[in-house]
């Protein structure tokens, strides 16, 4: 029994190992904790995220729960703030070039189901969350957690 119960546990850890688990250099990862449908927060949120870390080789994650699962819905246009509206960049367009760079985007299920939503609903290549989801980005001891 103990032997099994050992297995357990170790199949257990690895499951929650590191998904940002350091592939590219071993440099840290960033995990945006993301809750917010405003866009102008999202937008700044996506590019520090986009620009200023997978860009420069860091495994990243934008986990969007609370009213941010809203703005990868397919068919809710978003408006952007500032500098980005001069290039007519959309938050959908934002999450698409993050997710074709590399980027993992996550929504939470449970504020999915609250909002009415469903993975039908969001633009392509979103994963919808589950606890070893996002436990392995959020418990990684090389990863930091920023909150928008």
């Amino acid at each position: 029994m103990r032997s099994f119960l050992a297995k357990l546990m170790l199949a257990f850890s690895l499951m929650l190992m590191p998904i940002a688990a350091n592939a590219e250099g071993n440099k840290p990862g960033l995990f945006v904790n993301l809750t917010t449908d405003d866009t102008w927060a999202a937008a700044k949120a996506i590019m520090f995220a986009h620009q200023k870390s997978l860009k420069n080789g860091h495994p990243t994650a934008i986990w969007m729960n609370v009213r941010a699962v809203y703005l990868a819905d397919k068919k809710r246009p978003s408006h952007v703030h500032g500098l980005m509206a001069e290039h007519g960049t959309s938050i959908q367009d934002m999450l698409q070039n993050f997710l074709s760079d590399g980027g993992v985007v996550i929504m939470c299920g449970a504020c999915s189901k609250a909002a009415g939503l469903t993975k039908a609903d969001y633009i392509d290549g979103v994963q919808m969350g589950s606890a070893e989801l996002v436990g392995g980005w959020l418990f990684d001891p090389n990863v930091k957690t920023l909150g928008w």
